[in-house]
């Protein structure tokens, strides 16, 4: 998932996207109001985690707008307003979760997962292919039974081609989706990835490539 975090502290910032990329979620960073839209009218986000409490355009303002632009985001606003009220108001504007600081940062793991599977179309806990499967709640990913440890970046890349269903992934749009965007384009990091990834899944290779193309799930899903 590529998560947008909107949060002017910048220690906090940090910590947020330090702890969601250790979940192996690809995370930007805004710390204002303006910035957040500009970066969400120009990219696309599964969720953003947006505080209400923003310098420049206010965090409520920012959930208006991309709530009436459309679209597939999901936004979970986080903010030091816990009141019943406070909550109810942002609600209301479109936010499709709320959290009160302090927080615990597993339940706001927890709220974004959940948040992850309500999008359209909806992903599902556990993702299967073949005799592939993927506990993403859990990021743990197994093949026929036998347990297999993937790295944040081989774990991304594995969910990003397990939801595809078959359909082709470019190396771009995994570069989008897996890192984020500061990744260098130029990067041979999808095919090094790519190439762990296979290794430890194992034979028969379960990942194609399409040279020109991109890569893609092998034979059929479940």
């Amino acid at each position: 998932m590529r998560v947008l975090v909107v949060e002017d502290e910048r220690t906090l910032a940090r910590y947020l996207a330090e702890g969601l990329r250790g979940r192996a979620m690809s995370v930007d960073v805004a710390h204002d109001g303006t910035t957040a839209l500009d970066m969400l009218t120009s990219d696309t986000y599964d969720l953003v985690v947006l505080d209400r409490d923003l310098p420049g355009t206010p965090g409520d303002e920012v959930c208006r707008q991309l709530i009436a632009a459309g679209g597939r985001t999901r936004v979970l606003m986080l903010t030091a307003m816990a009141e019943v009220g406070e909550r109810v108001t942002g609600l209301r504007l479109g936010a499709d979760d709320y959290l009160g600081k302090p927080f615990d940062f597993e339940e706001l793991v927890a709220r974004l997962d959940a948040l992850g599977r309500r999008s359209q179309p909806a992903v599902p806990p556990v993702l299967r292919y073949g005799d592939v499967a993927l506990d993403w709640s859990q990021r743990q990913a197994s093949r026929d039974g036998r347990p297999v440890v993937l790295s944040n970046k081989e774990l991304g890349v594995l969910a990003a081609l397990m939801t595809a269903n078959g359909a082709v992934v470019s190396a771009e749009e995994l570069l989008r989706g897996v890192w984020d965007e500061h990744a260098d384009p130029f990067t041979n990091a999808v095919r090094m990835t790519m190439h762990r990834l296979r290794a430890k899944l194992g034979e028969p290779w379960v990942i194609e490539t399409l040279p020109g193309a991109g890569y893609r799930m092998a034979g059929l899903p479940c």
